[in-house]
Order: structure tokens, then C-alpha cells, then sequence
């Protein structure tokens, strides 16, 4: 029995790992062979449908788009997020405990309950086909996310730090920036992955708020059909890529979301 047991994370591993190595495998082969045998491995192996990927304006500028509005988007959410947070954390008025939880609520309604009010307050103030018409869109959602992941962390951190500060002399702002951020890293990076990644998954709204300038790579992705039938190589291959971005936040922020695990609200 002990000698079995080493193969039950194996086996979780290789079923985890499996559906990204039969897309990678999928991307080096033709739509032909994909419909054809089943194979382990491409027999014609072939980079054409990335090299049409890194060619083509309309695939390689829905990567473009989706990484300019998913990195506004993080960037207004946490910036947003961060005195939010604070205030839940050190102060306590009147309706907080209920406007903390209405914050929650957002987060928790499908965001098709959404699309149809943003799509006609943004086509009305010229704000359609835009990435920050996407991006502050899914602040409705991020927002709320990030507050909740940060709260977690300040109220981790002793009230007696921002007593010290003061009687030191240090203004709040001097304070927030200098002493009290650096305390809450861990936090910041456990909330910046979060909204990156929720950010780069959501379709439906990137999807009906774009049209051409802003279109992201998930809505140019559903757009492969052709008079042949779908391309499934160069689907394969799109959806290949799209994990690269979440793998480069992750490394970059491995550190912080492991400390994010073990101390924060996550």
C-alpha cells in the first residue's frame, strides 16, 4: 500500500497536465490530420498555424488587445482597491459590515446580467470598441475581489504600525506608500493575479463591448470558421498561446501568491 501511494499525486498530475499537452499536440498538426487517426503525436508536424498567428494582424492584435485591457483593468482595480480596503480594515461606520457585503455581490452576478446596460451606456458616451470600456467593466467585478482579498491582509496587520508612524512623524500618504505597502506585498500580488486572470478569462463581456479596434483574442477565436469547416489546428494553437500570459504573471508572482495562500484571505 505505501508503495502506491507516491502514484496518487502521479496520476493527479498527469491528469491535470494532459488536456494542455493533447492542445499542445493538437497545435502542430493540420485540421486533416486532427479529424483524421487518433495519434498521440503530430505525424506532419507543422508550425503553420503559429507562424498564421504571428502573421496575421487579426490574431496577434487580439493578444495585443487583451493584454492592454486586462493590465489597465488590474491596475485601476487594485489601485482602487487599496485605500478601499484600508478604510474597511481600520475603521469601523455605520452600514460597513452591509456595504462590504453588497461589494461581494457584485462579484457574485453573471456578468450577462451586465452586458446590455454597459453595452448602451458605453456606445452612448463613445466609449464602445475601446480597451478602457472593457476594462472598466470588469472593475465591477475585480474591485469587489480585490477589496475583499486585501481587507484580509490589513486587518492582519497590527493597528499599533500606523500608531508608530504617526507619533514618527510620517504623514498618511508618506506612511501608506513607505511602510504600510511594502507590509502588505503579499496581498497586492495575491490581488494583481487574481484580477489579471479573471480579467483574461472573461468572454462575454470582452466580447459584446469590443467589435474590431479592441477585439481580444477570446472573440477572435470564435470567429474560425471557414467554408471548409472549423480550424481546429489553428484554434489549438491560439489557445496554446493564451496560457502563456497567465504562466508569466504566475512565475513572476509565485512568491507572493504562496504568502497569499498561507496568510491572506484567498
Amino acid at each position: 500500500m505505501k508503495r502506491l501511494t507516491p502514484l496518487v499525486p502521479a496520476l493527479y498530475i498527469v491528469f491535470m497536465l494532459l488536456p494542455i499537452y493533447w492542445l499542445l499536440n493538437m497545435s502542430f498538426k493540420t485540421t486533416n490530420e486532427i479529424l483524421g487517426d487518433f495519434t498521440l503525436w503530430p505525424r506532419e508536424f507543422t508550425f503553420e498555424n503559429y507562424i498564421t498567428i504571428f502573421t496575421d494582424p487579426t490574431w496577434y492584435m487580439g493578444y495585443v488587445n487583451s493584454l492592454i485591457y486586462v493590465s489597465l483593468n488590474t491596475v485601476i482595480s487594485v489601485t482602487v482597491a487599496l485605500p478601499a480596503a484600508y478604510a474597511f480594515s481600520r475603521y469601523r461606520f455605520l452600514g460597513d459590515k452591509h456595504l462590504f457585503f453588497w461589494l461581494l455581490t457584485n462579484r457574485m452576478a453573471p456578468a450577462a446580467v451586465f452586458a446590455l446596460p454597459f453595452f448602451q451606456l458605453y456606445s452612448a458616451v463613445n466609449l464602445f470598441d475601446t480597451h478602457l470600456a472593457v476594462a472598466l467593466a470588469h472593475t465591477l467585478f475585480n474591485i469587489p475581489l480585490a477589496v475583499w482579498i486585501l481587507e484580509g491582509f490589513m486587518s492582519g496587520v497590527p493597528k499599533q504600525l500606523d500608531e508608530t508612524a504617526y507619533v514618527d512623524g510620517y504623514s498618511f500618504p508618506r506612511f501608506f506608500i513607505r511602510i504600510f505597502l511594502p507590509t502588505i506585498a503579499a496581498g497586492i500580488g495575491v490581488a494583481c493575479f487574481f484580477c489579471f486572470m479573471f480579467s483574461w478569462v472573461e468572454l462575454l463581456l470582452a466580447k459584446t463591448l469590443t467589435a474590431v479596434e479592441a477585439k481580444p483574442i477570446a472573440a477572435t477565436m470564435t470567429r474560425t470558421a471557414s467554408a471548409s469547416g472549423y480550424e481546429l489546428g489553428l484554434l489549438a494553437a491560439a489557445g496554446t498561446l493564451t496560457i502563456v500570459p497567465g504562466a508569466f504573471v504566475i512565475y513572476f508572482v509565485r512568491n507572493y501568491i504562496a504568502k497569499g495562500f498561507a496568510l491572506g484571505r484567498v
